[in-house]
């Protein structure tokens, strides 16, 4: 596949069989022992995937995490012994794309790395229409369809409908949303996104219904 992916783990001995898997199916394994290294490395070059433990010393998965959404959306997925559901809420919310327990299969978790990388390249490659049931959206001219209705949208329901359409099957925090939206520097509270989404499910009507909310996680348009 020629994936290049940034695995970090503290623990030696899974980090080496996690290499050896990825490189023996023909991708790049890139190791990082602990969270500074891993953020050193996301500083300085493009990776496909991040593997990223929760549980390391003086610098946890989760804040790497936090400081990586900062800079890319590389999809992440966490390695972790944490089962508990407020942990996996709090890591989609920093804006991890999935979880595996360890211990784990290492034919699972190669595949959810590939579906990750495949949808994410997707997203990238749609060109000027980006689609999901009866809702599309043509790039060029920033026209919106709901089946056969035409929609206008505000330029913010436009850039939060274009957001999900190109995270199509992800979860997205309303802190992510506000980033991805409207950018960094806008003022408004994370909750401006409920209003939103609100309104943007009024405009699609019917074909609304692909834009699920997420309890204490956010929203995903399913596709």
């Amino acid at each position: 596949m020629d994936y290049k992916v940034l695995i970090v783990e503290d623990e030696p001995r899974l980090r080496s069989v996690l290499c050896d898997w990825f490189r023996g199916k023909g991708d790049v394994p890139v190791p990082a022992e602990n969270g500074a290294e891993a953020l050193e490395k996301l500083a300085s070059a493009e990776f496909d995937a991040v593997l990223l433990d929760i549980l390391m010393p003086e610098l946890d998965g989760f804040s790497v995490c936090r400081a990586a959404r900062k800079q890319s959306d590389v999809p992440i997925l966490f390695l972790t012994a944490l089962s508990d559901e407020e942990d996996k809420l709090l890591g989609y919310e920093l804006g991890a794309d999935d979880y595996v327990t360890k211990p784990f299969s290492m034919a699972v978790l190669y595949a959810k790395v590939d579906a990750l990388i495949r949808r994410r390249r997707g997203s990238l490659r749609t060109g000027d229409l980006l689609e999901a049931g009866d809702i599309r959206l043509r790039l060029s001219t920033r026209q919106v369809w709901a089946g056969s209705r035409e929609v206008s949208l505000t330029p913010r329901e436009y850039a939060l409908l274009e957001c999900l359409l190109r995270n199509r099957g992800i979860v997205l925090s309303r802190e992510q949303l506000l980033v991805k939206c409207w950018g960094y520097d806008y003022e408004g509270e994370a909750r401006a996104v409920d209003t939103q989404i609100k309104r943007l499910r009024e405009k699609l009507g019917p074909a609304a219904e692909r834009i699920k909310t997420v309890i204490k996680a956010g929203y995903k348009l399913e596709g």
